[in-house]
């Protein structure tokens, strides 16, 4: 186990930014919390239609036996304010979007400072990102024109025939264009946050599944210690609540079958996937004082 020392410096968090279920913000957060609010619903059809993949039998062919989970409300996104091409959204991850505005938002609060500046270079991105991300589920779905021409074939139609119906099916799925490799990438959720608010310092994801925000944390932390950067953006974000995750955790089987996750109760039977981005501003102690920035809490040692 990493074990804190006395004179390693204690971390402050200086910015907080967060899109949830829910009241979605951090302060709606809190407030859901402290009312007891239960931000666990159906399945929006904007995700996948229940009529189309749900069945309660868990071993139904292809069907999920859970049709619940946390879902974010839909989240306006400006692309020129982010300096990123209209025409490059579709093929752009919703992840990597929706973490560039909780990003901007965290930054900009940590960057309230007595006047003092924080060097750009020495600013870093360290965040949680588990599993694939949407966008490559569905443009791998799109690679599967040579089977379904097949399939037509085979059911008796002709060449032009399964040619027309192919191109029926393909004209639901974004086209490949130049944008859609980097859009498609977990990386890359780190990565264009640092490109598009001009930072230098370490940027990459971080994978320990469920412990993801975690282990992007601990980084974050020794970033920090090490004197390697000066301030860190660090946290998780997982906006995967498509089908392919809950086929993934029905047919583990993972999912409670009564539909609610009650964590550390003896009625417990089971999980529900949600979606999120929490993002912390993260600078030594000892800077953030000097600088006078807002300080939330303090990190006094992390162990894995």
């Amino acid at each position: 186990m990493n074990v804190w020392r006395r004179d390693t410096s204690p971390i402050a968090i200086v910015g907080l930014s967060a899109i949830f279920p829910g009241r979605g913000g951090v302060k709606g957060f809190w407030q859901d919390i402290i009312e007891g609010r239960d931000a666990i619903g159906d399945v929006p059809p904007g995700h996948w239609l229940i009529s189309d993949y749900y069945d309660p039998d868990p071993n139904a062919e292809d069907k999920t036996y859970c049709k619940r989970g946390g879902f974010i409300a839909p989240v306006a996104f400006d692309p020129m304010a982010f300096g990123v091409p209209p025409q490059a959204l579709p093929s752009t991850d919703t992840a990597q979007l929706i973490a560039l505005i909780a990003a901007k938002a965290a930054l900009e609060e940590a960057r309230k400072t007595n006047g003092a500046a924080i060097d750009p270079d020495r600013i870093s991105v360290v965040l949680g990102v588990a599993s694939a991300t949407e966008l490559t589920v569905h443009m791998g779905a799109r690679l599967q024109r040579p089977v379904w021409r097949k399939a037509l074939i085979d059911q008796g139609l002709s060449e032009a025939e399964a040619d027309a119906a192919c191109a029926r099916i393909a004209a639901h799925y974004v086209p490949w264009q130049e944008s859609t490799f980097p859009g498609l990438l977990g990386n890359v959720v780190a990565g264009r946050i640092a490109n598009r608010l001009d930072l230098g310092g370490t940027n990459y994801v971080t994978d320990a599944a469920c412990a993801s925000s975690l282990s992007a944390l601990q980084v974050a932390l020794h970033e920090l210690y090490l004197g390697e950067s000066d301030l860190v953006l660090t946290g998780g974000v997982d906006t995967l609540n498509d089908i392919l995750m809950y086929m993934c955790f029905s047919k583990t089987p993972a999912f409670s079958p009564t539909g609610d996750c009650r964590p550390f109760s003896d009625q417990a039977d089971g999980t529900i996937i949600g979606e999120g981005v929490g993002i912390l501003a993260l600078r030594r102690l000892e800077d953030a004082e000097r600088d006078g920035n807002r300080i939330y809490a303090v990190i006094r040692g992390l162990g894995s």
